[in-house]
């Protein structure tokens, strides 16, 4: 066995540069300073005997054995992960430092009403949040940066467990004054997809959007412009479209100070799945499904 070995914080550092490729933007990623971080990558190198980076001013290009070694170092950082799930998962349940990603279509609506009780409630949870669009919320779950993801379904998790926490029905908003007075409950071939607002690519509610309205022809006309649901509706209330927002954040005030209205789609598939997901045989695999049960009392 060799005397010298990568350290997990030089893997850690490797890793980040790869997902960066940019040495300053990685080092911020890793609350570190870049001379820490390019220091980390060279003794790195330096220890294996090889190239792994190639340098220059402007661009940062791994070297094919490179990219073999940052694989590698994904597992091992995944093993280190769930290492550190099992000393955790022997302790006190629900307790410690847990990593959960969000996505931005849920964050602001749901977690205001639950972070507070659950402070009450869980003083020994450490509970770390980010908020990620779905995808780069699974990548971060695979890679080991977050221990648990809340989303929503349908979309492509790959294979994790999950805990349903609820269903979140989608309604249609649209300005008070609207000219074709709809009616309370919108059947989907009354939304005009000449005036749909929806969100950029990356937020899975804008598939779900779709979805509910059951019509092709939308996914390729809708005017996808929106970076946030806030944003939506601020362009509904000043007659520019109308759009589709999920219950949740109508619940949750979304709609107070605008002139604007919602109502609920007539389809079976108007309606979202909110779940916890976490990796397949992960040690805090009950930790996961008691703060699935925090979740639905919220």
């Amino acid at each position: 066995m060799s005397t010298y070995l990568p350290t997990i914080k030089q893997l850690q550092y490797l890793v980040a540069l790869h997902e960066q490729g940019h040495f300053g933007r990685a080092a911020d990623a890793s609350f570190v300073s870049q001379s820490t971080l390019s220091a980390g990558i060279r003794e790195l190198e330096s220890l294996l005997g090889v190239t792994l980076v190639e340098r220059s001013r402007r661009v940062v290009r791994f070297t094919a054995l490179g990219d073999a070694v940052v694989a590698k170092a994904n597992r091992l950082l995944r093993e280190a992960e769930e290492l550190s799930d099992l000393v955790q998962a022997a302790g006190k349940p629900l307790s410690g430092q847990l990593r959960m990603s969000v996505i931005p279509t849920i964050a602001p609506f749901m977690l205001p009403r639950i972070l507070p009780r659950l402070r009450r409630e869980r003083p020994d949870l450490q509970l770390m949040l980010r908020e990620e669009t779905s995808q780069d919320a699974i990548e971060s779950l695979q890679h080991g940066r977050v221990d648990c993801v809340l989303l929503a379904l349908p979309f492509d998790t790959g294979d994790v467990e999950y805990e349903h926490i609820s269903d979140d029905a989608l309604f249609v908003a649209f300005p008070k004054d609207d000219p074709r007075d709809p009616p309370e409950q919108i059947p989907p071939e009354m939304i005009d997809q000449g005036r749909l607002l929806l969100l950029e690519d990356g937020h899975c509610l804008r598939d779900h959007a779709l979805a509910a309205c059951n019509r092709s022809e939308l996914r390729a006309s809708a005017s996808m412009i929106g970076t946030s649901l806030h944003t939506l509706v601020q362009m509904v209330d000043n007659d520019l479209g109308l759009t589709m927002l999920p219950e949740m954040a109508i619940e949750a005030g979304i709609l107070a100070n605008t002139k604007v209205v919602a109502r609920p789609v007539q389809s079976e598939t108007a309606k979202r799945k909110i779940v916890l997901v976490w990796r397949k045989n992960s040690p805090r695999e009950a930790d996961f499904r008691l703060l699935a049960d925090e979740l639905k009392a919220g």
